[in-house]
């Protein structure tokens, strides 16, 4: 059995960290029903079918066909697992048996049936995939909490993207902590390709296989039109659609923070822009990310100050402004587009490696009369949250980081930026020390574990033997 399996789709070989959980899932005595979500082309279902293999018996059903969709009109569960089981000449007492069900979204009766696998036929697994779920969840009365598991599934992160590559060596560097300085400009080399082109599976395998970015634009047309044709499928009148659909096209080019009124030039209303923007936000297609306002757990998070949009995916969001080819040969793109880009790849990585619903990032804001301080962004280590700022070179601005740090209840902060692993000594101007540690941004899908060095490095000084 693999933690990371190898396997090939269309003689490319990709390999996904969630497989992990996948494998936690099926040997879990409290299994139940798992939902795998996320926006599509992520991947989900090519996940599942090589997780498939783990069984003796594996059986497909997608509800966008006709004949599996009219298997869920019966009601006695009882039933639809017999006349599946006759159809695919599975037997119920074989070894082991996954039913996958896959596109569940166009069934709310299959989705409020899931209880009854759970309930009835615990021994079976079930794993289901569907991408838009929450805009049919919601008009679900029995929605079956407590009965079924969730996880979440995005886009290839950087070391995703270097397994696809085939530099399977450069990723399990990252395993060591700290990682070696001197293999730094090999992988900021990768690094940088991978902030052009980002994460999407079709995208990823299109590159490798062409070995040029030409052929990319054609790719991340289909898929954002595939994604604009979803949402408008969702908008209960005219006024809706039209919403959805100006959103859609004009949201990549909104200023970092954005105001609901007048959105993309628009004279439409604060409350029809912000319905459709929390909309797609569920769909994961464009998240809103909202301020905290806290310096210690818990994070105390404002919705009434102006949000961030972050994309699902950094290379989808360069394709949009039409940018990559400016992107392509730079050395250092810290500052390029105002270091947009490089913020909305750091919080994509770091948000990746969370696949529990729910789970979202923040940044932090300080608003005054005259004066204003933002941190890019918040992670919660125990007790601690731990400031990290994307900055560029080695002199980046730390004002903001100062004002936290002089209210947080801890010495310890993050900065990501294109120079080589190093820790700093800082003192505010008000006079509290703290231990700024420096990541390269490629190190941005382990700030957890670098979180965990920090704080365990700096409490081992203090307490010799303790921590």
């Amino acid at each position: 059995m693999h933690i990371y399996p190898e396997y090939k789709t269309d003689k490319m070989i990709f390999k996904r960290k969630i497989y992990r959980q996948l494998i936690d899932w099926k040997n879990s005595n409290r299994r139940k029903p798992l939902i795998l979500r996320g926006a599509r082309q992520v991947g989900k279902s090519t996940i599942v079918r090589e997780f498939g293999k783990e069984y003796q018996s594996f059986i497909e059903l997608n509800l966008e066909r006709k004949q599996d969709l009219n298997l869920f009109e019966i009601n006695d569960v009882k039933l639809i697992i017999e006349a599946i089981l006759v159809r695919e000449n599975v037997s119920l007492n074989s070894e082991s048996l996954l039913l996958f069900i896959d596109e569940i979204q166009e069934s709310s009766k299959a989705i409020k049936l899931l209880r009854f696998f759970y309930e009835d036929f615990p021994n079976l697994h079930v794993i289901c995939a569907g991408s838009l779920l929450e805009h049919v969840v919601k008009d679900i009365t029995s929605f079956p909490v407590g009965r079924i598991q969730q996880l979440v599934l995005y886009p290839f992160d950087f070391e995703e993207f270097l397994w696809a590559k085939g530099k399977r060596n450069i990723v399990e560097l990252f395993e060591e902590v700290p990682i070696k300085e001197h293999f730094h400009e090999i992988i900021q080399n990768h690094f940088n390709e991978y902030v052009v082109i980002g994460g999407m599976p079709e995208v990823v395998k299109t590159y490798i296989q062409t070995n040029t970015y030409t052929e990319l634009g054609a790719v991340y047309q289909e898929i954002w039109q595939t994604y604009k044709d979803d949402v408008e499928k969702y908008g209960r009148n005219n006024v809706e659609k039209k919403v959805l659909r100006h959103i859609m096209e004009t949201a990549a080019h909104e200023k970092d923070r954005i105001t609901m009124a007048g959105f993309g030039n628009s004279n439409y209303k604060s409350r029809e822009v912000g319905e459709a923007l929390r909309s797609l936000d569920k769909s994961r297609l464009i998240q809103l990310v909202y301020p905290t306002i806290s310096t210690q757990p818990p994070q105390d998070i404002d919705f009434t100050r102006k949000p961030r949009l972050q994309f699902l995916d950094t290379g989808m969001l360069n394709s949009i402004l039409g940018i990559q080819s400016q992107l392509i040969g730079l050395n250092d793109l810290s500052d390029f587009y105002r270091g947009r880009i490089m913020q909305h790849v750091i919080y994509q990585q770091l948000q990746s490696q969370f696949t529990a619903l729910g789970y979202n990032l923040h940044f932090w804001v300080r608003e005054k009369t005259n004066s204003s301080s933002e941190v890019d962004l918040i992670y919660q280590y125990e007790q601690y949250l731990i400031p990290i700022e994307v900055k560029s070179g080695a002199q980046g601005r730390l004002r903001s980081l100062h004002q936290f740090m002089d209210r947080t209840n801890h010495p310890y902060a993050i900065r990501l930026l294109s120079n080589k692993l190093s820790v700093e000594k800082v003192t505010t101007p008000e006079g509290k020390p703290y231990t700024l540690l420096n990541l390269p941004h490629y190190l941005a899908t382990r700030i957890p574990q670098y979180a965990r060095w920090l704080v365990m490095g700096e409490l081992s000084k203090l307490y010799p033997g303790k921590a």
